[in-house]
């Protein structure tokens, strides 16, 4: 599987600990930066990671920041992105399965290094479950198309 990653200073640390754990798990990895703990700007990254999602170079997104909160956001503006901030591999599990998430955020500041890594874990292993959350699915598709 083809995954983009995306942190901004904040989540560094995180990032490529989880990009070691993606490529140990023999998934292809696209690293949109950034490359150290400088500060930088978070939509930069999100929108960059989101955007591989929506073109389909990349199945799924991972993206880290502070809290998870601000480049969950950046990325949720791209067309076609259900990023979910999770604090937990509950929370990742139940993006999956009910929200058809197709981008998953933590927070380096909010969770453990071991905890961020089972959450990426969970969430990529966890498949949707369809049904009647599809049509709560195409009903956030669809609400984009009304402006």
């Amino acid at each position: 599987m083809t995954i983009s990653i995306g942190s901004d200073h904040a989540g560094f640390v995180y990032k490529e600990a989880i990009k070691a754990m993606l490529s140990a798990d023999g998934h292809m990895v696209i690293d949109v930066g950034t490359t150290s703990e400088d500060s930088v700007d978070y939509p930069d990254y999100g929108h960059a990671a989101a955007d591989l999602v929506r073109t389909g170079q990349a199945q799924f997104g991972v993206l880290v920041c502070g809290s998870g909160i601000g480049i969950s956001i950046a990325a949720n503006k791209v067309h076609g992105i259900r990023a979910a901030n999770c604090t937990s591999t509950t929370m990742a599990q139940l993006a999956r399965q009910h929200n058809d998430a197709n981008m998953v955020a933590v927070g380096q500041r909010l969770v453990s290094e071991e905890e961020a890594l089972a959450i990426v874990r969970t969430f990529l292993e966890t498949p949707f479950e369809g049904g009647r959350h599809q049509r709560r699915v195409d009903k956030i598709e669809q609400s984009g198309d009304a402006s």
